[in-house]
């Protein structure tokens, strides 16, 4: 689980601007660190199938978006990938 402070540090990183708390790029970048905890904890907990099925829905959830932005605009699309490091 994300504290408040990390994740208030992460929508700050990704904000269009001072009153943007939702947009698309900082809902990707909050399930992309969502995600990251989750593959974390599939490390000592291998047989945690319950949260494997939550994990498969977020990941769905991001892809959702992901193509939205990159429906919208490409050049978007392509900083936020290279900024969180996904589609190496």
């Amino acid at each position: 689980m994300l504290s408040k402070e990390h994740k208030t540090k992460i929508v700050k990183e990704n904000q269009a601007h001072a009153q943007d708390s939702g947009s698309p790029e900082i809902q990707v970048a909050l399930l992309t660190e969502r995600i990251n905890l989750l593959i974390k904890h599939f490390g000592t907990h291998k047989k945690d199938h319950h949260s494997r099925t939550g994990l498969m829905k977020m990941v769905g959830q991001r892809k959702r978006l992901l193509e939205y932005i990159k429906n919208r605009d490409v050049s978007r699309y392509e900083r936020l990938i290279q900024k969180l490091g996904l589609r190496k």
